[in-house]
């Protein structure tokens, strides 16, 4: 998540200090991403070092807000028409974790398989509990999110059906080792097709 963009626009709204960035961002995404406080100003700090915010004086309460600038609404305006890509996405940790488990002595995949299985079925309930809590039209951003991260779950639930129907075909090469190569791992599928 872009917390940088997430602020321009919201400050696209109108002005608005730290605090009141932070509420409004918990607020558009059901706090579903908690911000620090700190992280809001350091993000604040940066954008206006590179001319996308701008602040302004304090008010009467000591508080000192913030609005958008020219080149922080071109900006914003470009991370709205730029797609995603999924290189630009975190790691996927859960498919690290199953690769180094199936080549790691010892590990029951199949366990961690299913112990991911569980955690994610009680998350995906909890997700749809938390989608059908409320149908008010403020509220659709916050369930645009909400949809989100149901469809993940639901697609990482089917990536581990995925994973543990593959387990059950899986033969290692050589002694609890996986193979090394494509060449090996050609071998490997040739050798089974032949079986």
């Amino acid at each position: 998540m872009s917390i940088r963009h997430g602020l321009l626009a919201l400050l696209e709204r109108g002005q608005m200090y730290g605090y009141q960035l932070r509420a409004a961002f918990e607020e558009s995404t059901g706090s579903t991403w908690p911000l620090n406080i700190g992280q809001v100003y350091t993000t604040l700090s940066r954008l206006e070092r590179d001319g996308l915010v701008r602040s302004l004086p304090e008010s009467e309460a000591g508080q000192r807000p913030y609005e958008i600038t020219d080149a922080g609404r071109t900006d914003l305006a470009l991370w709205f028409a730029t797609p995603i890509s999924r290189t630009d996405r975190p790691r996927d940790e859960l498919a690290i974790k199953l690769a180094l488990a199936l080549t790691t002595p010892g590990v029951d995949v199949r366990s961690v398989v299913q112990t991911q299985r569980s955690a994610t079925m009680r998350t995906l309930q909890e997700l749809t509990r938390l989608k059908y809590a409320s149908d008010r039209p403020e509220d659709l951003p916050w369930r645009l999110v909400l949809d989100a991260m149901v469809f993940q779950a639901e697609a990482e639930v089917r990536w581990l059906d995925h994973c543990e129907t593959s387990l059950v075909r899986y033969r290692p090469t050589g002694p609890g080792r996986a193979p090394t190569t494509p060449a090996e791992a050609v071998n490997q599928t040739d050798e089974e097709a032949r079986r």
